[in-house]
């Protein structure tokens, strides 16, 4: 048997977007928790938050305080995301779509892509993203979707299969983590909950020991300089 790769270098930000506050139980939170003690025994650092516990309003300032709010944790959580190697967006299904929070944190994350790393990429360049869906109706691969679409728009690197999700019977029915759902033992939730957890830390792991993507052909603050590699168009002349 080959030697494992030594994941102790990779830290993982798991950002639960439920709508429940902690303690109360969060079945999102259950398939997370897979996904989390893979990467824990595998060595990885791990980093779990829920955004319904933080005061964050709706906007795309940095801080909206500066535009009126009486509160605003935001740097507090995009601080973390900073930190991370990779990031996993978890949500229910709420009328076949993503929770309003994780539309939220998307909308706050892309207020912040703007900004660039030391290479004068965005801020998001060289992290991975992935996403856990949960939920009694239809619609894991359609939030997944967008979830994963908005991430790369943003810069994040996408591996393959870097969702998972379970759905019990369409209607109100058990959750993953009501003992009658069997959740926990199904077989297709767990084979692709592992698969994505693996591809989430090769992905962030090769990226790190590359130093990221290289800058050429794609830094913003070259391209505001001048630089156009090989672009060629007379418009630029």
């Amino acid at each position: 048997m080959k030697t494992p790769p030594d994941f102790s270098d990779i830290n993982a930000l798991f950002i639960n977007c439920t709508l429940k506050k902690s303690p109360e139980q969060s079945h999102t939170e259950g398939l997370m928790n897979v996904a989390m003690d893979i990467m824990r025994a595998e060595g990885a650092g791990v980093t779990y938050i829920r955004l319904a516990d933080f005061d964050i309003p709706v906007g795309l300032a940095p801080d909206m305080r500066d535009q009126g709010a009486s509160k605003d944790d935001w740097p507090e959580v995009f601080d973390k995301i900073l930190q991370a190697d990779i990031v996993v967006i978890g949500t229910p299904i709420w009328l076949g779509e993503k929770s309003s929070i994780a539309t939220k944190l998307i909308e706050r994350m892309y207020g912040m892509s703007a900004r660039t790393n030391d290479k004068g990429q965005y801020i998001y360049y060289g992290k991975t993203g992935g996403c856990v869906i949960t939920g009694n109706e239809d619609g894991v691969k359609h939030c997944a979707m967008g979830i994963l679409y908005g991430l790369q728009h943003l810069g994040f690197s996408i591996p393959p299969q870097a969702d998972c999700g379970w759905i019990g019977e369409a209607g109100p029915g058990p959750s993953y983590l009501d003992k009658e759902s069997g959740a926990k033992r199904n077989a297709f939730t767990n084979r692709n909950t592992t698969f994505m957890t693996y591809n989430l830390l090769h992905m962030a792991k090769m990226l790190k020991a590359v130093g990221g993507y290289p800058a050429y052909g794609n830094s913003r603050e070259d391209w505001d300089d001048g630089t156009r590699w090989n672009f060629e168009n007379p418009e630029y002349r």
